[in-house]
């Protein structure tokens, strides 16, 4: 005889869920057991135990690592919603509510590290004691999306449209020689000056564009993967280089040889996760941070 009794449906629960999070962000059983703090096996039959209540793959396994499928990312989604809401509890249970507490992670690029975020991080610090920082420079766009960051000040005139953000300004340029440099706007038009450039880890920069537009025929003398490499080999005298306004501000070893090159401005974007954006300690830095870091 056929038993009536239908099968019990599988629920997933917050556990799942955060297996699912981590196997999505991560793209891999070793990196997802990093961030559970398990091993991969661990993971792996996590994965298979959670397909087999699904009835489907959740990602799909290559050399490269594990794509999640539409399934795994609406999942991660509703996961990130729950981690949210979990941090916001146990926010709210906190012995002193107005402390706030946590790592806050940023991605920018060494520019805007050291010519604007860390200082305004310095003000804030005494306001939030409690506060840890993580910053990485790099001139990759670390991904918002996965989590591999929380906060990311960029220069770009197209940011991502899953993000939110607020435009804190422009990023002008201009050309640069060291102050005791004997170089002239005359020796850069007669092909006689050294450059300073940025190398091919940054091809699409502005200030690369430029130079090529206006002076095809330049072979930098020296080409570097940093801006403020350029910085400062031109303060020391080695070359002309395109350098941020803001950079360059205030730096006595540092002569102007032209205006602000207006086909090198860029603007300047603070960006975050929609999810993220509420959590007390993203809120209160991302805040500082629109209202101290401005350009005009």
């Amino acid at each position: 005889m056929k038993s009536s009794i239908a099968p019990t449906q599988y629920r997933l629960g917050a556990a799942e869920l955060e297996v699912v999070l981590a196997m999505v962000r991560t793209g891999t059983l070793a990196a997802a057991g990093e961030r559970l703090g398990v091993d991969a096996s661990t993971v792996f039959r996590a994965i298979q135990r959670i397909e087999r209540g699904l009835g489907q793959p959740l990602f799909e396994r290559s050399r490269a690592g594990y794509r999640a499928s539409e399934l795994a990312q609406a999942l991660a989604e509703q996961a990130e919603r729950v981690e949210a809401a979990l941090e916001t509890a146990r926010a709210a249970t906190q012995a002193q509510p107005e402390q706030i507490t946590g790592t806050v992670r940023i991605s920018t690029t060494d520019t805007l590290l050291h010519g604007l975020i860390v200082p305004a991080l310095q003000m804030l610090q005494p306001r939030h004691p409690a506060l840890v920082y993580e910053l990485h420079a790099g001139n990759e766009l670390v991904s918002l999306t996965r989590r591999d960051t929380d906060i990311a000040v960029r220069a770009t005139r197209r940011p991502p449209q899953h993000l939110v953000g607020r435009q804190l300004g422009m990023i002008r340029s201009a050309l640069y020689a060291g102050a005791s440099s004997p170089e002239a706007m005359s020796d850069v038009q007669a092909g006689r000056a050294a450059w300073i450039a940025p190398d091919d880890s940054m091809p699409d920069h502005p200030s690369v564009r430029w130079r090529k537009k206006h002076y095809p025929k330049v072979q930098p003398t020296f080409r570097v993967n940093s801006l403020l490499t350029v910085l400062e080999l031109v303060a020391r005298g080695a070359g002309v280089g395109v350098l941020p306004t803001f950079l360059a501000m205030g730096r006595s070893d540092l002569r102007p040889l032209t205006g602000t090159l207006a086909e090198c401005d860029n603007e300047l974007w603070l960006l975050t996760h929609p999810e993220s954006r509420h959590l007390r300690r993203i809120a209160a830095v991302y805040g500082h941070l629109a209202d101290t870091v401005l350009l005009h």
